[in-house]
């Protein structure tokens, strides 16, 4: 029978303050209780969780609640100095569904991955304001249409204060890696479509971004699938753009998400538009946009077959995938593997 694994949680809350950039950001710490997950290997697997609400001025009065996942041997690698790369996740409300907790414990159980703080930020309530695209240089958010209304009408303010306010009070309460090689952000469908954006924003701060199932399908004219094939975002964002120099990016996308395709070339919309993203699009008439192989990025189209950390930009195509949590929670092992494999 397996023995149980003791996962620090939280009961009693201090609150705490964090001035930045003339701002101030609250937190709920809290003192660690404990519950019980099966398992084995409980001294070198055991995994404890934050839990805190911070203040973001923008969205004033809500709170953003984000859960901070310390890995084994955290408290003990005081004494050494050691600090430890950060993986930033946007839906952090969505970890238990996909397994967060049980697979990190499992791949650190094999010896499969280096020791990661994962730093889950649920969700805003209006989720679709906040996961879009912003264009750093000029402070704007970048808005595009939907069948449920504009998307990312918030998105400048919510990545600025990833950026700005999220980033900064985890270095300075953890014992964090402090460079943008040692940061990853990730996220699945419109969180994806917005761990892309902080990425491309900022650079200086990410070194590398999973998207599972990301939203490239965002357009600024949905008049008909011609035009939506010619004005979306992401695609736009990166046409425009140079090569971001020592950004790695990994992609996921389920064979199975929809059955939608718009041009009729046979290609589910959600996989054409990753790899129009990545490998560039070009229309009947001649209209174009790069991709990130024409800024110079080094391509695998197929990680599933040869699966490399060397490589700057990897599709998946996971068989049967689906537009869930069920499809990301088998697309998070090898995404850890990626990022954090002892290769």
């Amino acid at each position: 029978m397996a023995r149980a694994i003791l996962i620090p949680l939280l009961s009693a809350c201090v609150l705490v303050g964090y001035p930045s950039d003339g701002r101030s950001v609250e937190a709920l710490h809290a003192t660690p209780a404990l519950m019980d997950a099966t398992g084995s290997d409980a001294a070198s697997a055991t995994t404890s969780v934050v839990r805190l609400q911070l203040a973001a001025k923008a969205f004033a009065p809500e709170q953003i609640k984000v859960a901070i996942y310390l890995p084994p041997g955290y408290e003990q690698a005081a004494a050494t100095g050691r600090r430890f790369p950060v993986l930033y996740a946007n839906d952090g409300q969505d970890m238990p569904a996909v397994g967060l907790q049980s697979t990190l414990v499992q791949l650190y159980r094999d010896k499969a991955i280096e020791p990661v703080i994962v730093v889950a930020i649920d969700m805003l309530s209006d989720r679709a304001s906040a996961y879009g695209l912003s264009d750093r240089a000029t402070s704007r958010s970048i808005v595009g249409g939907s069948r449920i209304g504009p998307i990312g009408t918030r998105a400048q303010d919510y990545s600025a204060w990833v950026a700005t306010q999220l980033l900064p009070y985890v270095d300075m309460h953890y014992r964090t890696q402090r460079s943008a090689k040692a940061r990853t952000i990730l996220g699945w469908s419109l969180g994806a479509l917005n761990a892309f954006n902080l990425a491309w924003q900022y650079p200086d701060l990410f070194g590398r971004v999973g998207a599972f199932s990301p939203s490239f399908w965002l357009a600024s004219d949905r008049t008909n699938a011609d035009t939506i094939q010619k004005t979306r975002l992401a695609q736009d964002v990166v046409d425009r753009s140079s090569k971001r120099v020592g950004l790695k990016l990994w992609f996921s996308v389920g064979t199975a998400e929809e059955t939608s395709d718009r041009n009729g070339d046979g290609v589910i919309d959600a996989i054409e538009d990753v790899q129009d993203l990545i490998e560039g699009y070009r229309a009947a008439d001649g209209f174009q946009t790069r991709g990130l192989k024409q800024l110079g990025y080094s391509i695998d189209p197929d990680y599933a077959q040869h699966p490399s950390a060397h490589i700057d930009v990897a599709l998946l195509l996971l068989k049967d995938g689906e537009h869930n949590q069920a499809s990301w929670k088998k697309m998070l092992p090898p995404f850890l593997l990626w990022a954090y494999g002892r290769h």
